[in-house]
C-alpha cells in the first residue's frame, strides 16, 4: 500500500484481514482478495483518515473502476470488501461512513445453461467403452461424484482418499470453511472402487488425493472443466457444459422430483436461500418447456 494511505488505516486493514481469517473462517484466497480490493480503494483515494471515506469518494472510485472496463460484478466485489471493512470499524466504534449507505450495482440475473435429462444421461455415459483406461474410469468417477453430491468443482478436487465407501455420506468443508453433509450414490461408490482397484500405488505422487492427474498429482478445477467439455462433445451436446452445469442439474433434478428448497439449500451449501431460489426459477422454466412440448399432443 502506498505512503499516501494513513498508518492507522493500514493497521486496521491488517487487523481486519486477521479477523476474516481467524474469526470468520475465510479462506486464505478470500483474505488475499479482500486485501487487494481494500488496498486498491485506499490507494485510489489517498485516504489518510477514516473521516475522509464518504459517498463521493466511493462514487468516484466506482467511476474509476468502470472506466477501466471492470465488470459491474467485479466492481461489487470491491464494494462488498469495503462494506465488510466498514462494519468491522463500526464494531470498534471508529467513526466513518455507514456501510449500509454503499449500494451495490444491479447486475443481470445470471443465465444458467440447462441440460435435459436425455442430454445428461448421454453425458454421464460418455466415458464408457469396452476396455476402459484408468483415465476413462477417473472421468466416469468425476461425473458420478458430481451428480451424486452436487459438489462445487473446488470441493471435488479437495477430496482425499480416506473416503469410507461403507457409508452413504461424508462431510465436506465448503465455502466460508463451513461443513455440510453430502451423500454418495451406489453408482458413485462403485466407480470410486473401480478407480481405486485400477490405480497402481506407484502412480500416486499425491498419496492423500482421491482423484489424480495422469502424472499422479491431485486433480484441479481446470482439468475437471476440460474433462467435462470433452465428455459433452463426445455426447453430442451443443451447449457450454461445465462442472457447475452438473451442480445445476443436481439441484433442479431434486426440485422437479419434489424436494423442498430448504433441503436443497443445505445440500448445496448455500449461505442464503436467495441463491438457491435461482434453481426454482430454472425448474419452473424447464417445466414450462416440457408442458409446451408434450401437453395435448394426442389431440386430433
Amino acid at each position: 500500500m502506498s505512503q499516501n494511505v494513513g498508518e492507522k488505516i493500514k493497521e486496521e486493514i491488517k487487523n481486519f484481514l486477521v479477523y476474516l481469517e481467524l474469526e470468520k473462517g475465510r479462506s486464505l484466497n478470500t483474505v488475499k482478495n479482500y486485501e487487494h480490493y481494500l488496498e486498491t480503494f485506499f490507494d485510489f483515494g489517498k485516504v489518510q483518515d477514516f473521516s475522509q471515506i464518504d459517498l463521493d469518494l466511493v462514487r468516484n472510485f466506482r467511476l474509476w473502476l468502470n472506466r477501466r472496463d471492470i465488470s459491474q460484478k467485479t466492481q461489487n466485489y470491491y464494494l462488498i470488501a469495503l462494506r465488510s471493512f466498514l462494519k468491522f470499524l463500526r464494531k470498534k466504534d471508529i467513526k466513518t461512513l455507514a456501510p449500509e449507505k454503499i449500494e451495490l450495482a444491479k447486475i443481470p440475473e445470471r443465465e444458467i445453461e440447462i441440460i435435459s435429462r436425455e442430454e445428461f444421461e448421454r453425458l454421464i455415459e460418455a466415458p464408457m467403452k469396452e476396455n476402459m483406461s484408468l483415465e476413462d474410469i477417473r472421468n466416469k468417477t468425476i461425473l458420478e461424484l458430481l451428480y451424486s453430491t452436487g459438489l462445487r468443482v473446488s470441493e471435488l478436487c479437495s477430496l482425499n482418499d480416506d473416503l469410507n465407501l461403507n457409508a452413504d455420506e461424508f462431510t465436506i468443508r465448503g465455502k466460508g470453511n463451513k461443513l455440510r453433509l453430502v451423500f454418495l450414490s451406489d453408482e458413485a461408490k462403485k466407480w470410486i472402487k473401480k478407480y481405486r482397484e485400477k490405480l497402481n500405488d506407484k502412480q500416486k505422487i499425491d498419496e492423500n488425493a482421491l482423484l489424480l492427474t495422469s502424472s499422479g498429482k491431485r486433480i484441479y478445477p481446470r482439468l475437471v472443466q476440460r474433462v467435462i467439455e470433452k465428455m459433452a462433445i463426445k455426447a453430442g451436446i451443443m451447449k457450454n457444459v461445465t462442472p457447475h452445469t452438473i451442480r445445476h442439474y443436481f439441484a433442479t433434478d431434486l426440485l422437479q422430483n419434489g424436494a423442498d428448497i430448504r433441503s436443497v439449500q443445505m445440500l448445496l451449501g448455500h449461505a442464503s436461500i436467495n441463491t438457491t431460489q435461482v434453481y426454482t426459477n430454472i425448474s419452473d422454466k424447464f417445466l414450462k418447456e416440457v408442458h409446451k412440448k408434450f401437453h395435448g399432443k394426442n389431440k386430433n
